[in-house]
């Protein structure tokens, strides 16, 4: 399909990024496939979280298209850009149409985006997770690859005033190994160890963080941070 949408958009976000002042640790690069369909399982922390993992997709040269959130498709600004970046817009009343578009996509060769959790976590440690990604990637056939991001967080996230000052903020985005399904899977035990290694990974990127967690609200209580305690 052509991109004609795509490129300029990354050109803006970058020139956020800069401003911003973002510090870049993309991790596991390697496990992001040069071509064909693949499932990227994030976490979700904030509201920058499609972008960055986006961000970190393109050494890669793969763009990430994402499921995102019929209101976001009904934006007169954000939904034109999101269809020329060929995301999938999500009607949670219809959700069987959302799920048709994103098989297709991914059996055509395409990278999908997608954040299991359903919203943003408040307490930034990883919720229970959503079927969709494993269903997908068992109807697809093609591999989940989990997904971390953290840092987005300290600049804008749900219940706390954004912040968009130059911080010179610290960003680390996780790809994990490539996780793969038969037609035999069982749902419930794939989500199950789907979470154990998202959980894994995000504590794995929170140890080798360059930032104290102590005292901050963009932080887990887990790590001596403010932010609420998890609801699930």
């Amino acid at each position: 399909m052509a991109d004609l949408v795509y490129p300029p958009v990354i050109a803006v976000v970058k020139g956020v990024w800069k401003y911003l002042g973002f510090k870049f640790d993309f991790q596991g690069e390697h496990n992001v496939p040069r071509k064909g369909g693949a499932i990227l399982a994030i976490n979700h922390t904030s509201y920058l979280d499609f972008a960055l993992a986006g961000t970190a997709a393109l050494p890669a040269k793969r763009y990430v298209r994402f499921m995102a959130k019929k209101e976001i498709f009904d934006n007169k600004i954000a939904g034109p850009l999101m269809r020329g970046m060929h995301h999938i817009n999500v009607d949670r009343s219809n959700g069987s149409a959302s799920f048709v578009g994103a098989l297709r996509a991914l059996k055509s060769g395409e990278i999908i985006g997608i954040f299991p959790e359903g919203t943003i976590s408040t307490s930034f440690e990883i919720k229970g997770l959503k079927s969709g990604a494993v269903r997908l990637a068992i109807g697809a056939g093609v591999p989940v690859i989990p997904t971390i991001v953290w840092g987005g967080q300290r600049v804008y996230t749900k219940g706390v005033k954004p912040s968009f000052k130059r911080a010179n903020t610290p960003v680390t985005v996780s790809f994990g190994e490539p996780i793969s399904y038969t037609r035999d899977t069982d749902i419930e035990d794939a989500e199950k160890h789907l979470r154990e290694v998202m959980i894994e990974m995000l504590r794995n990127v929170q140890e080798n963080y360059p930032d104290s967690h102590v005292g901050q609200r963009w932080a887990p209580a887990r790590l001596g941070g403010t932010a609420p305690a998890p609801l699930n």
